[in-house]
């Protein structure tokens, strides 16, 4: 079945509405419009409609999906997650396979700053930067390959981070131990505190 476009008007903004002879009408971008020829006197088939509807909700996520990354980057996974609350599985699929495609999404680099943000910059263990990438949607292989990369140094960082927060508590055997508990929240291993703590208690 075919329906006449009525007439295409400002509706809000650069988003206009579109009316049909006997269809409820639809409210499209001006350049949706314009790439599809949609304009007063023409015919449109149902598919030629929802394709116009399905092109509209792709700019306007593709949108979405480029505002967020102007605050920070995001991985696959998490981006789809943020844009599907708000748009079709397809939609979602179709916007983040592009950014992709153009590199503006990109896992391994998205990996490689978080492990440099939890680890040097907030001082978490390995641990505690894992599952927290992991809960990004972040392919483990890329976690492995980038928080390899600070094998060296975690003795350093705990220090660093001790040295910040928990130094004063450790006067007495029950500082110590609360400090223990709040150092293995933080993701170090046991081994690791055991080492640096060790190391403290000398000097």
């Amino acid at each position: 079945m075919e329906y006449r476009v009525e007439e295409v008007s400002q509706f809000k903004g650069d988003t206009l509405r579109v009316d049909f002879d006997c269809r409820e009408p639809i409210f499209i971008n001006s350049s949706v419009a314009l790439s599809l020829g949609i304009r007063s006197g023409i015919t449109m088939t149902e598919e030629e409609i929802g394709e116009a509807v399905s092109k509209n909700e792709f700019r306007r996520a593709r949108e979405r999906a480029l505002y967020l990354l102007d605050e920070r980057d995001y991985g696959y996974v998490e981006m789809f997650k943020k844009l599907e609350n708000n748009y079709s599985e397809d939609i979602c699929y179709e916007v983040v396979n592009d950014l992709a495609r153009l590199g503006l999404i990109d896992d391994r680099r998205y990996a490689q700053k978080c492990a440099e943000y939890f680890l040097t910059r907030k001082l978490w263990g390995k641990y505690r930067a894992r599952e927290e990438m992991r809960r990004r949607g972040i392919p483990s292989e890329l976690i492995d390959e980038a928080l390899e990369e600070y094998d060296e140094g975690s003795d350093e960082r705990l220090r660093e981070l001790v040295e910040k927060k928990y130094a004063r508590k450790l006067a007495d055997e029950n500082g110590v131990n609360k400090v223990k508990a709040a150092l293995a929240r933080q993701g170090f291993s046991y081994d690791e505190i055991k080492r640096v703590l060790a190391e403290y208690e000398e000097e």
